[in-house]
């Protein structure tokens, strides 16, 4: 079986259906000695919420310089959330890079960040942005 399901939840009446499509599509690959992986998860962030924050990457970008020139967007992207998850407590790992020439920081993809966590990493940009405007 090749099939994905996928079906976005947004309260427990509608969220009946897919569940129940589910479980049929399940037992039937399950009967016929597929093996099969179930995943339910947060709902990750959203277009409108990705175009904001890179709205916002891209002004910073534009405007600021960090140790002593202009950063392209994915640099100021991974220098955020670097930060962000700091600020939340979360953990950036500093590790020695594979090939044995410097370092590098491993940190979470804002990819896989939930939307209540995207908006949480927009408004930390942005009260950034803020401290630091030029004027």
């Amino acid at each position: 079986m090749s099939e994905t399901l996928k079906a976005h939840l947004i309260n427990a009446q509608q969220a009946r259906a897919p569940f129940e499509n589910a479980w049929m599509v399940a037992k039937s690959a399950l009967m016929a000695g597929h093996r099969m992986v179930l995943e339910l998860r947060p709902e990750t962030r959203n277009n409108e919420q990705n175009a904001l924050l890179h709205a916002t990457l891209a002004e910073i970008a534009r405007t600021q310089e960090w140790a002593g020139r202009k950063r392209d967007i994915d640099t100021w992207k991974r220098l955020m959330t670097a930060a962000w998850m700091r600020a939340r407590g979360e953990s950036v790992e500093i590790l020695p890079a594979l090939d044995g020439h410097g370092v590098d920081v491993v940190f979470r993809h804002t990819s896989k960040l939930s939307k209540a966590e995207c908006a949480e990493l927009i408004t930390f940009v942005q009260a950034w942005q803020a401290e630091h405007a030029t004027v």
